[in-house]
């Protein structure tokens, strides 16, 4: 044996590392915990700092309603026209509620409403005008410009839809169902939730006085005197209903994303489609003050069409948007037109459009 060194048997050096191996990697597990101890005793409240998500992961919802607030442009689409009483014209957007002299286009006043993203707009038979807004619906007295917002308990707050019918009373539609308002009592009457189709996306009274309703999935007819579903018309070209108008003849003229279409309100008969707009994206429809012609607003711009024959008798150039979502016709002599753009009007008997600059950059 060399001296100071001492050599171990090469069984009994097995068996040595085999107890030191044994204890080694029994406490492995402990050592983890050692800096967690360390860093409790130092700081009771460790805090861990925040990392944006790696290159094509999608983020958590608390930062994606952030990353959604940092991209958003302003809005400048005209989402409805409402003609008052005194002949002034009422434009709403996603940016506010103007009203406008139509004649000379000279921006009257603006309303200032703590959510300026408006879907609808109505006036009652005492002149009021009612807002329909993603938020809720508010009031606007027209003699002292005061602005109420009624905490009205609705299906949804996000209001689709106005229309005041032949007793004056106000139905509501939102993206969950219907509301009927008293608005000279300020209350609400009922409600109708379970709506077919669920979505009251557009509104408009038959020449008996009956609501009939353009929801997802097709037309609902209500009784406006129970506020209850007379019946249900499904089978329509597209289904989305997104505009409706009635003739005198007991007809509803619907739009669709697959064209335009006439029903007979009195036997729910879908009878006739419209060949000329075929495919086309109908979003908005209005009668002139004679009806015997018919606006229609597409997504691929604004048509005179004459409801005889189906006929294309005319097209509004140079629109700020092809999109129109809004028609106000013989309004100041003039019609008036909201787009997804901005707002334009034509003179009557023409068909170059001009911008009107009250919501647009």
């Amino acid at each position: 044996m060399a001296r100071g060194r001492c050599r171990i048997p090469r069984q009994q050096n097995r068996g040595w590392f085999s107890l030191v191996g044994s204890l080694v990697l029994g406490a492995l597990p402990l050592l983890p915990l050692l800096p967690l101890v360390a860093q409790t005793l130092e700081d009771p409240a460790p805090t861990y700092p925040l990392a944006p998500p790696p290159a094509g992961i999608d983020p958590l919802p608390s930062q994606r309603e952030t990353q959604q607030l940092q991209t958003l442009v302003p809005d400048y689409r005209i989402s409805a026209l409402q003609p008052d009483h005194e002949g002034k014209l009422w434009a709403a957007s996603w940016q506010g509620v103007a009203r406008l002299d139509p004649e000379t286009g000279r921006v009257l006043s603006v309303l200032n409403l703590p959510n300026t993203v408006v879907g609808a707009l109505a006036q009652d038979r005492s002149h009021r005008l009612w807002v329909g807004t993603y938020e809720g619906i508010k009031r606007v007295d027209l003699r002292t410009s005061e602005i109420t917002a009624q905490n009205f308990t609705l299906p949804s707050n996000r209001v689709l839809s106005l229309l005041v019918d032949r007793r004056g009373y106000l139905w509501v539609g939102s993206d969950r169902g219907l509301a009927l308002i008293s608005p000279d009592q300020g209350l609400l009457m009922t409600t109708l939730q379970k709506l077919p189709g669920v979505s009251a996306n557009a509104l408009a009274l038959d020449q008996r006085g009956q609501l009939w309703v353009g929801t997802l999935a097709g037309l609902v007819q209500v009784d406006t005197a129970r506020a209850s579903v007379l019946r249900t018309v499904s089978d329509i070209p597209g289904q989305l209903v997104q505009t409706l108008v009635a003739d005198r003849f007991e007809s509803l003229w619907i739009g669709t994303p697959a064209g335009l279409m006439v029903m007979d309100t009195t036997t729910g008969e879908v009878y006739r489609s419209v060949t000329a707009l075929k495919d086309q994206n109908v979003t908005s429809l209005r009668f002139d003050r004679d009806l015997d012609r018919l606006w229609v607003g597409t997504d691929r711009g604004l048509f005179l069409i004459n409801p005889y024959n189906g006929a294309i008798e005319d097209q509004i150039l140079n629109l700020p948007s092809s999109e129109v979502l809004a028609i106000s016709p013989n309004t100041g002599n003039k019609l008036w037109i909201g787009t997804r753009e901005g707002l334009a009007w034509v003179g009557m008997g023409r068909n170059q459009a001009r911008a009107h600059f009250t919501f647009s950059p």
